[in-house]
This record gives structure tokens, C-alpha cells and sequence, in this order.
């Protein structure tokens, strides 16, 4: 059976027992590590917008902080006029007029004087649903059983009711009075006298809604002009951020306290309210909710459930009248003249007291006033329908950026690019607020790309991680330990391309292999081939050798590549001298092996030809297939070498260069070769031992009878004298260049001298 035959034979075996699970594995590294890195950065972004879609309590919560430092940052300047006051039941009120709550007859007092300062409309942030305690109709049932006089009770019962009196003077002036949602009520209330008209769909579909409610005395609703829902809205962290300016309760539409006060006072009948279907506004047949709300010509920018975003301006003590200043008639009227008022508690005992961005605590009352002054003012905050759709577009480009940009020109630039925009974002929506009045989140998508980078990073970390195994995986069959981590530290060294230096090259090819190998199941000829070549490949390795290939029964290795090897020739040598030793000792256990099977025993004998000149070292193929490996002369030169042992009979054969680089090794001049495709004949040397032989009296005595033998070529008696003592004296490694054992012509037949090898053609 040839050489190439058996080599055939090998490869396939070793396909066999090992190609699928290699292609499987060369499937799934180039097939699946990018759309991994794909897979997941879609997974992120995908994990991203489905949160903000869903939009729980952390995430609304850090959008709405991230508001409030905007707010706290800029807030809405009061104007100085003070269009809406407050009349403010505080301590200083109740320690002159007694505590909370107090006769009617005090409300009225308190009605009639603001109504003849001029105020435009008068507003009641209470809701007043019990009769007054205090009422002569009260006093007169608490006197019942008593024993007072007839003509004292006949003129008590011919006094008005404190309530009468009160709804005497509301009836007189423009007041608006309170009404209260319930979640858990099925009471009835009085619906709204006031016009509310729309366009599109039915507030009701989107505006908080309660099953009843709460109103004031019927006899002092009728005589008001206004009815407002007192009803606040507060997040879920208990802060004042919206006012509702619609409710629902008991299936009719109320304004809120504010928009009611804003209606009464500029007197207008209706309120107008367009939302999704309505004119101008095109839903697509989606019901979105409410565009906004019109009194007259203000016009309220609202979210899609009728609320309106209150920009708050900081507390200010000439927005406040003491209610007592009123009744003394101490207060000066142009503070009232022209302004709306809203009257409510703002004593700490009465607990009417709210959180805001601006302020932990503030009186309800306040937030009623400041929300009736931004109406006026038209200094309002809009979160865009859109703004949502926006914020996740960001995301998903931005984020499909970064991720990308990791991919394909690595983490630094992808995280300037990511930073860019997160810098972007969080400028744009501060300028949005501060020009503009434009609610945009800059935070959740700013930490979604910033999630989408350092997850991306992370696989790409991972992924890199998994190439340098791989690498050391790979190249730890090929090259030495010391090498492979060099090469992991600097894995942008494998790419396609190389450079010219010098190597050593080495060929060792098993001698007789054929033979060996007859009969031999495939599965057999595998064992025996990786029992072989496994301490082979170990003593390259050791040397710091690179093994480029295994080609059947032959191995191809070369020093000085991919790592500078200063010592590249001499390490090469030790390690050819080393194999020859492996081979020995593995001779030694299949003839132990052989006579237990009672079998003959075939020794392995390895040819190994070295060389060393420049050569182009790195990776050859293409972008999708590449080997590390050596192209140049040198290469082919060396691979006659090793066809030149079984023509001398030597087992390691090197040539001038290398022998001239191993000038202290034990080296014996063969003759000239003449490779083919060279112009000019190449010595070459058998390599029988290292250093410490080289210096031995051994060597030197042989090296002296091999110069007689080659000097005696044409001196029958003298050469056989020579013959006799180099076969006396030579090592293993050179014995067939002495004797006929390869049955062709060398050396050692009598009839052939040595100069006659001179020239050969290889």
C-alpha cells in the first residue's frame, strides 16, 4: 500500500471519529456568535420598550422626578398682579372668630364684603353638607324640654337660618362652591347648571370617575353660580403633579374647583371639550382620550384622562389675605378688586395640607389658586401625546446604534457615540421645558441605551472571552503554553496576512509506515498513529515549537513563529533529537505489547529533515478558513531534506544554515544535495547528538573516522578500515549511512564510495 494511500486511509478515519462534532462545532461558532450578539441586543431593547409600554411605578416614578427637578429648576414666575388671591382661614383668623367651623353668618359677612371689593369670582375650596350647628332653628330644637320663655322662642323662630343668610348672599355674587367624588358612594348629587359641550368622543370614556358624591346644603348650591369638584389626583407617591380639570360622578361631567372659578369669573356659560374623533384630531378610530379643554379663549392643554400638568411658582405671602383682615374690615379692597378668590383652611390644625415638586406641604387651597393663576396666565406643561411614541423610537435607534457600533468598530467609540446621545437627549428636554413648556423623559431612554451598552459590552466581553479560549483551544494543540497565552493577550495578530523572518523548519515522516499499517482496522490505525504522535507533538511543543500539520504518518512543524525564538535552530534541533528518543521508548513498549500477543515486532523508525532561511509567516486562506502557517523555499527544501535520510541513511538530516547556527552540536558533514527547483547543490549534515555529545571523546573519535572515510574514497583497504571503525563507534541516529540496511546504494556498500551521493538529485 503507497504512502498516499495510507495517508488517505488516516484522514478518513479520523473524519470519521471526529469530523462531525468538528463541523458541528464550526457550525455553531460561525453561525450563532453573531446573531447572539444580534439576539441579545434585540432581547435588551425589546426588554426595554416592553417596560416603558407597560410603564410601572419605578419607571413613571423616575420620569416624574426627573419633572420635578425641572420644576424645581425653573420654575413658573407668579405674576406680580396676583390675578387670583387667597383668603386663607389661618390660625390668626380663628383665634379672633373662634375655631373651625364657624357660623354661617361669618361666611356671609366674609361673601358680601369681597363681593362689594369687586372680586370677579368667589370660590369656596369647602364643601359645606351639614346645616350650620349654630343656625337659630338649631338653637331652637337644642331649647326644646327647656324652660324658656314663649315670647323668647317666638322670636328666635322668627330669625333667619344662618344657612338662609348665607345663601342669601352667595345668591349676589359670583360664587362657586364645592363638590366631592366618592369611590365607595352611591349618593346622588345635583347635577352641573353650567353648559359642557364636546367634540369626539365622551369625556366620561376617560376622565376619573366616581359612583357618587358629596354637595353642599341644596340651599346654598341653588344659589350659587358654580359647582366645582374639589377632587385631587396626587401620584402614586402622594405628590400634587396634575389637577383633574373634569370628573365624573354619578355619570355626569363636574369642573374642577379651578375651571369652574376660571368659567364663573370671566363669565362664560360653557365649557368646551374636543377629544379623540373630534374635529382636527385624527385618532385613526383609536380612542386616545382628551385633546383639551376651552373656556372662551383659554384653551388647556390636557393629558388623555382630562388632566392638567401644573407648573407650579414658588409660595408667596402676597399671594394670601388673612380672612380675619376681611371681616374687620382692616384689608384694602384693590387687592380684591378685579381678582379672583378662593377661600379655604390653611391653619396646620385643619389638615388640609398637600406635597408638591416645589413644596412638602402647602394648603390645598394654594394648589387650587396657583392651578385658576396658570389657566390665566397660559404659562402651561404639555406632555405630547406623541412624546411616549418618541421616547421609545430613541431608544430603539439609538439603542440599534450603540449595539451595532460595538459590533463593528469596538466599545470606545460606541460609548462616546452612546454618551452623545444620552447628553443629547437629557439638552433637548431640558430645552423642550425650559423653551416650550414640552414634557419629554430623558432619563428612562438615556439609562435604556446605557443598559443596551453595557449589556452589549458584556456579550461582547464574553464573546471575546470565548475567541481567546478558542484561540487557546486551538493553537494549544500547535504551539507551547507560553505561546498560546502570548497570542491570547494579542488576538489581533490572527488575521489574514503575515511577514518574511526567518524560521527553522522541520519534516519527520515514519519510516516503513506502510507495512505497519497493513491490516489494520481504521479505528486501530487512528490509536496507533495518536499513540505515536501525541509524545512527538509534546516534545515540539516543549521546544517551543509550532506543529503547522499532521499529514498522516508526517508532521510539519518550524520555530521562531508566531513568537520571536532567538534560539529557533537550536531548539529545533533538541526537539528532533528528543523525537528520536520518543520514538525509542515507543519502540520499546510495542515490543513488549508484540510479544505478549505472541505477534512479530516492527520497529518505527523516523526520517526528520530540518532547515532554516527566511520564509513568510502568518495566516494564509481566506477570511472564512485560515491556517497559521510558514510559505517560501525554505519549506519546500527542508521537506527534500527528509526524503534525503532514507538516501544516507541518517535520521535527522539539516542543512548548511542550520548546521551553521548549531555549529557546536554533534554534526557530521553527508555531502551535497542538489533540491529540486534550486540552482545550486545544498550540504547537508546528519544531527546525531547535542552539545555534551558533540564534546564527548565518543563523538570525537567518530567524527575522526568519518573525515577517513570520506578522505579515503579511493582507498579500498584504507576506506573499509575507516567503514569498519565509524560502524564500531556511530550512534543509532547514523548507522544506516554505514550499512546497506535501506537496500540502496550509501555508504556502507562496498562497492559505492561515499563521494558518489555528491549531486543527488532530491
Amino acid at each position: 500500500m503507497s504512502t498516499a494511500l495510507q495517508r488517505a486511509k488516516i484522514i478518513r478515519a479520523l473524519q470519521k471519529t471526529s469530523g462531525q462534532r468538528f463541523m458541528q462545532a464550526f457550525r455553531y461558532s460561525e453561525i450563532f456568535r453573531l446573531p447572539l450578539h444580534v439576539l441579545v441586543s434585540m432581547a435588551l431593547l425589546a426588554g426595554c420598550v416592553a417596560l416603558r409600554v407597560a410603564d410601572p411605578q419605578p419607571v413613571s416614578r423616575l420620569r416624574l422626578s426627573v419633572f420635578d427637578s425641572y420644576l424645581r429648576a425653573a420654575p413658573r414666575a407668579a405674576d406680580p398682579s396676583f390675578p387670583v388671591r387667597v383668603v386663607a382661614i389661618d390660625e390668626a383668623s380663628l383665634a379672633r372668630f373662634g375655631q373651625w367651623p364657624w357660623p354661617r353668618t361669618i361666611l356671609a359677612e366674609l361673601t358680601s364684603r369681597l363681593q362689594k371689593a369687586g372680586a370677579k369670582s368667589i370660590t369656596f375650596d369647602l364643601v359645606l353638607a351639614e346645616p350650620d350647628r349654630l343656625s337659630p332653628d338649631s338653637l331652637l330644637r337644642s331649647l326644646d324640654g327647656q324652660s324658656v320663655s314663649k315670647e323668647i322662642i317666638s322670636e328666635i323662630a322668627r330669625l333667619p337660618s344662618n344657612d338662609e343668610r348665607f345663601a342669601k348672599a352667595i345668591a349676589s355674587a359670583p360664587v362657586v362652591l364645592g363638590v366631592a367624588g366618592e369611590a365607595n358612594s352611591d349618593r346622588k348629587i345635583v347635577s352641573y347648571r353650567g353648559g359642557i359641550s364636546f367634540a369626539g368622543d365622551d369625556p366620561q370614556m376617560f376622565v376619573h370617575s366616581y359612583a357618587g358624591g358629596t354637595e353642599s346644603l341644596p340651599i346654598l348650591t341653588e344659589a350659587a353660580r358654580g359647582l366645582g369638584a374639589v377632587n385631587w389626583v396626587p401620584s402614586d407617591d402622594q405628590i400634587v403633579r396634575r389637577i383633574p380639570l373634569l370628573v365624573a360622578i354619578g355619570g355626569k361631567l363636574y369642573p374642577s374647583l379651578a375651571l369652574e372659578a376660571l368659567r364663573v369669573g370671566t363669565q362664560q356659560s360653557t365649557i368646551f371639550v374636543k377629544s379623540s374623533g373630534g374635529s382636527g384630531i385624527n385618532a385613526f378610530g383609536r380612542k386616545t382620550g382628551i385633546e383639551y379643554v376651552r373656556v372662551g379663549q383659554t384653551i388647556l392643554p390636557s393629558t388623555d384622562r382630562g388632566e392638567l400638568w401644573l407648573k407650579f411658582s414658588p409660595a408667596d405671602p402676597r399671594r394670601t389675605i388673612s380672612a380675619g383682615s376681611i371681616l374687620d374690615g382692616s384689608f384694602n379692597p384693590d387687592d380684591i378688586r378685579s381678582r379672583h378668590i378662593f377661600i379655604g383652611a390653611t391653619a396646620t390644625g385643619l389638615l388640609d395640607l398637600r406635597a408638591t415638586p416645589l413644596a412638602p406641604s402647602i394648603p390645598g387651597v394654594e394648589i387650587e389658586a396657583q392651578a385658576l393663576e396658570q389657566m390665566l396666565s397660559g404659562e402651561h406643561l404639555i406632555r405630547p401625546a406623541y412624546a411616549a411614541g418618541l421616547e421609545i423610537a430613541f431608544i430603539v435607534i439609538f439603542g440599534a446604534l450603540v449595539a451595532w457600533m460595538i459590533a463593528r468598530s469596538g466599545a470606545l467609540l460606541a460609548a462616546i457615540v452612546g454618551g452623545a446621545a444620552i447628553a443629547s437627549i437629557v439638552a433637548l428636554s431640558w430645552l423642550a421645558y425650559s423653551r416650550a413648556g414640552l414634557l419629554f423623559d430623558p432619563v428612562y431612554p438615556g439609562l435604556s441605551i446605557a443598559l443596551l451598552y453595557l449589556g452589549t459590552s458584556l456579550t461582547s466581553y464574553i464573546r471575546s472571552e470565548i475567541e481567546r479560549a478558542e484561540i487557546r483551544s486551538a493553537f494549544g494543540h500547535y504551539v507551547s503554553p507560553s505561546v498560546v497565552a502570548e497570542i491570547a493577550k494579542k488576538p489581533d495578530k490572527l488575521k489574514l496576512g503575515g511577514d518574511e523572518r526567518d524560521v527553522t523548519l522541520l519534516f519527520a515522516d515514519v519510516r516503513g509506515f506502510s507495512k505497519m499499517s497493513e491490516g489494520l482496522q481504521p479505528e486501530e490505525l487512528v490509536r496507533f498513529v495518536n499513540r505515536l504522535f501525541t509524545p512527538l507533538a509534546d516534545t515540539i511543543l516543549n521546544y517551543r515549537g509550532t506543529i503547522d500539520k499532521f499529514m498522516g504518518d508526517a508532521v510539519m512543524a518550524f520555530w521562531n513563529a508566531p513568537l520571536q525564538d532567538a534560539e529557533h535552530a537550536r531548539n529545533a534541533c533538541r526537539a528532533a533529537l528528543s523525537m528520536l528518543d520518543d520514538v525509542m521508548r515507543f519502540n520499546a513498549k510495542l515490543s513488549e505489547e508484540s510479544r505478549l500477543r505472541g505477534e512479530a515486532f516492527v520497529p518505527v523508525r523516523l526520517g526528520i529533515g530540518l532547515n532554516t532561511g527566511k520564509c513568510v509567516v502568518g495566516n494564509v486562506g481566506s477570511p472564512q478558513r485560515f491556517d497559521y502557517s510558514v510559505l517560501g523555499d525554505t519549506v519546500n527544501v527542508a521537506a527534500r531534506f527528509e526524503e534525503a535520510t532514507k538516501m544516507f541513511g541518517a535520521d535527522i538530516v539539516v542543512g548548511e544554515r542550520t548546521a551553521a547556527e548549531v555549529s557546536n552540536f554533534a554534526l557530521l558533514e553527508l555531502g551535497t544535495v542538489m533540491p529540486r527547483g534550486k540552482d545550486r547543490p545544498e550540504r547537508i549534515f546528519a544531527l546525531i547528538g547535542d552539545e555534551a555529545f558533540a564534546a564527548s571523546a565518543e563523538f570525537s573519535e567518530l567524527k575522526q573516522a568519518h573525515a577517513m572515510l570520506l578522505a579515503a574514497a579511493d582507498d579500498t583497504i584504507e576506506r573499509k578500515k575507516a567503514l569498519e571503525k565509524c560502524r564500531q563507534l556511530c550512534p543509532q541516529t547514523i548507522a544506516g549511512y554505514y550499512r546497506d540496511d535501506l537496500g540502496r546504494p550509501n555508504a556502507a556498500s562496498a562497492a559505492v564510495r561515499p563521494t558518489e551521493l555528491d549531486g543527488q538529485v532530491l
